[in-house]
């Protein structure tokens, strides 16, 4: 019983911190060897998350060890061996739902609302990942209204920041994992592939479907540009990046079914660093669906948000100094 009691514990730890199946398992593996357990002699079952009990649709993992014992007294009258069986459930939370996320571990300011910044949030949280004792930092003329902030580290907030849920803000919290991590990767045969980048001026109505934007142009709209398109998602590969110019208007919607349900800009996971992504545009600009770079800087410079107030931003770091509304219930939009 401690072998899956620590197997559990230790592979609800991975899944708290958005790891992968296989690092869940793996993790669980271990320690579940390390308290006595021989896979050479039974075997171990990881369910993620548990397949019965109290548990299964929430943030749990379940694991299951069994091995089989020789009989020895009882060999008199049943010669087949007896088996044991352990389980063990354990289930962690939250810090609820965060519709802007910074996932860097340790940079200061990994989210940051600046300038004259109005950012209204209804219905879930900000926060940051980040250890720093200034993870989230609200500065300037800034006005900010949201649930709750929830930093890994601390806060740096000298302007006006209003929290509407108690105890706000959670500090030193643990990380949360990255929500799109399982996000497969675009495959070219089935995408519009711009081999040199994409650069958009005048009108433009895109069509359905994924958009894969190499090479170091990116995708840039230039000023004056009218983009339109539904039921498209960006993927910037390797050193491309996103440029919106800020008289530019762009009424982009993400899919709202299928691999990519709510996924507007997808950036490369093993292209990190500068150059920032920057996201700027009229006051008739809508972006509805996530904008998703889990190792790039996001800067969201316009002031707007998607349908709804459907726009969601995790990246690295993020800087706001456009002003917004920005809506948790998006579930109409595949979000």
């Amino acid at each position: 019983q401690s072998a899956a009691d620590a197997a559990a514990y230790a592979g609800a730890i991975e899944k708290r911190a958005g790891s992968s199946n296989t690092d869940i398992l793996a993790s669980a593996a271990f320690s579940a060897e390390n308290n006595g357990f021989d896979d050479s002699l039974g075997t171990m079952v990881v369910n993620s998350p548990p397949t019965s009990g109290l548990y299964t649709a929430g943030q749990a993992v379940e694991v299951v060890v069994s091995q089989s014992v020789e009989r020895f007294f009882t060999k008199l009258f049943l010669e087949e061996d007896v088996t044991e069986r352990a389980r063990a459930v354990a289930i962690f939370q939250s810090t609820g739902k965060a519709c802007i996320l910074a996932l860097d571990p340790s940079a200061s300011d990994a989210v940051l609302f600046s300038g004259n910044t109005s950012f209204n949030v209804k219905g879930c949280n900000v926060m940051a990942n980040s250890i720093a004792v200034d993870a989230v930092k609200a500065q300037g003329s800034v006005q900010v209204a949201l649930d709750c902030i929830v930093s890994g580290g601390g806060t740096d907030l000298t302007a006006a920041v209003i929290q509407t849920q108690p105890n706000c803000p959670v500090l030193k919290a643990p990380p949360v994992g990255d929500p799109y991590s399982q996000l497969p990767v675009p495959s070219a045969s089935d995408s519009y592939v711009y081999k040199n980048g994409l650069d958009i001026k005048g009108t433009v109505n895109l069509a359905p479907g994924v958009h894969i934007i190499r090479g170091n142009k990116g995708l840039t709209i230039n000023a004056g540009a009218l983009v339109t398109g539904t039921g498209v998602t960006f993927y910037l590969e390797g050193t491309a990046r996103v440029s919106i110019n800020g008289n530019a208007t762009v009424k982009l919607q993400a899919p709202t079914t299928g691999t990519y349900a709510g996924i507007l800009f997808f950036g490369d996971r093993n292209s990190s660093g500068t150059p920032v992504n920057k996201f700027n545009g009229t006051a008739d600009s809508e972006l509805t669906g996530s904008i998703y770079f889990k190792s790039q800087p996001v800067a969201y410079e316009g002031n707007f948000s998607g349908q709804g107030g459907c726009t969601r931003v995790v990246a690295n770091t993020i800087e706001w100094t456009g002003s917004t509304t920005i809506n948790q219930d998006c579930t109409k939009f595949g979000m």
